[in-house]
């Protein structure tokens, strides 16, 4: 088993100093316009202070309709390029890896947020969505490339395709949320192109020593426990990736499909074939003895969400103490400003039940 102080190589770029990556966190930090703001800024390199091995940005929409929420961080369009080089190059400084998240919400872009109805592989009556037309299908694929090539252009290691809960690429593989009837959709294969595309796309369109992730979800919004063990498996052996990135919600869970529900979601995927493609898992791995379990189960590396938020230097704990464990929840407004949240970020968290002290409470005990 590696320790968790290992570094991590790939087949592709610079190795990571450790098997810490910063998770890819909405935070609604940004400008209007997906410009960089300096509270993003400063939430982001924070944690590569803190000893992050990978620090990847929250979900930047690759197209301005792509939008999931206010203050989101855009790379769709060259204006983001000052604000995306200035964070590659002060995340190099601290010695980690860096990566931009490529993200298009689709069904989840709000109507009153885009200025439009969103759109999906579909048609979706809960969410007013139309579908997108062939030529729009081939745009994103394009879209997201460019991007890509964007994110390589500003300085970044990387990227990370997002293709789980429930956005665009995550509702291309969903048999429920994908009815097409041309390429795109039918069989896992064709709900799976999209995907593909990109991926030789980036791979065309960068160089030789930039990295390609891929993020997935293997459960709800109408995906399937069997599918999503499938196109795992077939993007860990493909070659394509450095690595994937399996949003678990809650690691070592038993899956809620009863077929699938006698052994712990985690090794659903460890157990797969994988070559040189790394794996990596987040969900719920709040201190240093969930991290070790995760990669006693057959992971890589882990991806921290909210133990990053409430711990910007949470592998420089682990590393000085093996048992070390988040703080308790709920805290305080000064303890997130002080690990570097802005007033955005912390008005977001405060809607997270539990997650925040309500302070007119406390004063009035």
């Amino acid at each position: 088993m590696a320790d968790l102080f290992d570094k991590l190589t790939f087949t592709h770029g610079p190795a990571m100093k450790n098997r810490f990556m910063l998770a890819p966190l909405t935070n609604l930090q940004s400008h209007e316009d997906g410009t960089m703001s300096d509270d993003e800024f400063n939430w982001l390199t924070y944690r590569a202070t803190g000893g992050f091995g990978l620090v990847m940005t929250c979900a930047a929409h690759v197209q301005a309709v792509g939008q999931g929420f206010p203050g989101q961080m855009g790379i769709f369009s060259d204006d983001h390029l000052p604000g995306l080089t200035k964070l590659a190059a002060r995340i190099r400084s601290e010695g980690a890896t860096s990566s931009v998240q490529l993200h298009h919400a689709g069904i989840r872009s709000p109507k009153d947020l885009i200025g439009e109805a969103p759109r999906g592989p579909s048609e979706d009556a809960e969410t007013g969505a139309r579908a997108l037309t062939l030529a729009e299908v081939e745009e994103l694929v394009e879209d997201f490339v460019a991007a890509a090539a964007r994110a390589e252009k500003a300085g970044f290691d990387g990227v990370e395709i997002h293709g789980a809960h429930g956005y665009i690429l995550c509702a291309f593989l969903s048999p429920e949320l994908n009815r097409r009837e041309d390429r795109y959709g039918g069989s896992l294969e064709n709900r799976m192109r999209i995907i593909k595309e990109i991926i030789v796309g980036i791979r065309s369109r960068t160089g030789a020593n930039f990295q390609l992730g891929l993020r997935l979800s293997p459960e709800r919004f109408g995906l399937k426990m069997g599918e999503q063990i499938d196109v795992a498996r077939a993007m860990l052996v493909s070659g394509d990736l450095d690595y994937l990135d399996m949003s678990l919600w809650d690691t070592f869970k038993a899956p809620v499909e009863e077929e699938y529900a006698h052994k712990p979601l985690i090794d659903w995927f460890t157990d797969l074939p994988r070559g040189n493609t790394r794996l990596g898992v987040a969900g719920k791995l709040m201190s240093g003895e969930d991290c070790r379990c995760a990669l006693e189960h057959g992971a890589d590396f882990v991806l921290l969400g909210r133990a990053a938020i409430l711990h910007h230097d949470f592998p420089k704990k682990v590393e000085a103490d093996p048992d070390f464990r988040s703080i308790s929840l709920p805290v305080t407004l000064a303890h997130l400003r002080n690990e570097r949240l802005g007033p955005a970020f912390i008005g977001y968290m405060s809607t997270w039940k539990g997650f925040v002290v309500d302070e007119e409470t406390e004063a009035a005990k």
